[in-house]
């Protein structure tokens, strides 16, 4: 019987977009810190399996950069004044023109409801797969969280979690970073 892995997260296809983690931002989100460090163990995980982590900031002006924590772990960021970071040049910075184009975009950012949903649409609109992890986004409140997440899994975005894109990234207990893998999990 064949394993049929369509579904999946292809490791090989994807990057990690972090949607603005700002420094003065953060404390407004609801559970902020969990979201944060929710956040951070997936770009970790990125990183140790080679996945490039893009990072975005809404107006770093007036809201700060992102939490360094984010910053360190980004290959690249992008300011922004749209919501929708593809408006603002992320498909760009993706090279969605180059023969090694990522096909698929795991997400995850604040707020849930505004700059995390635009940006996610934006994606989906551009033909790309696009899996949000949910634990890792946050709103002011649970509800706009819950909206957001909804919404998302209406237009077609997958609603994952750190867990499951570590795991499909990894593919097998035998995949040489898995235990390197499995203690940022832990």
């Amino acid at each position: 019987m064949r394993f049929d892995t369509m579904n999946l997260i292809d490791p090989a296809m994807s990057v990690l977009v972090l949607v603005d983690y700002q420094q003065r931002l953060l404390p407004a989100i609801h559970n902020g810190a969990h979201v944060l460090a929710h956040a951070v163990r997936i770009a970790e995980v990125a990183r140790e399996l080679g996945i490039p982590v893009f990072g975005t900031e809404q107006y770093p002006e007036g809201l700060g950069p992102n939490d360094e924590a984010i910053k360190q772990r980004c290959d690249a960021s992008l300011s922004k004044t749209h919501f929708d970071a593809c408006a603002a040049g992320l498909l760009e910075l993706l090279a969605l023109d180059s023969a090694k184009a990522p096909r698929e975009v795991v997400i995850a950012g604040c707020e849930a409801h505004v700059c995390l949903l635009q940006t996610a649409l934006g994606l989906l609109a551009a033909d790309l797969k696009v899996s949000v992890i949910s634990q890792a986004c946050g709103s002011r409140t649970p509800e706009n969280h819950e909206l957001a997440m909804q919404r998302l899994r209406q237009a077609g975005a997958e609603i994952v979690s750190v867990e499951m894109v570590a795991f499909e990234w990894l593919r097998s207990s035998r995949n040489p970073c898995f235990k390197r893998v499995l203690a940022l999990l832990k």
